[in-house]
């Protein structure tokens, strides 16, 4: 994995104009708004994927 992902979109605007911001890792700004936000990996969930087919009539 890499040490910086890079956000698709704007959170806000939906513009893919994105540009690191000089706040430092993990900031970014949209062009389109003039907005600026910041992204930050939380962690891992413990309890791992949960599963969506418990049985049932499927449409």
């Amino acid at each position: 994995m890499s040490e910086r992902a890079a956000p698709f979109h704007c959170p806000y605007c939906g513009d893919e104009d994105l540009r690191p911001h000089e706040a430092g890792h993990g900031a970014w700004e949209c062009a389109s708004c003039n907005r600026a936000f910041q992204l930050k990996f939380l962690g891992l969930l413990s309890r791992g994927p949960v599963r969506n087919d418990v049985g049932g009539d499927g449409i």
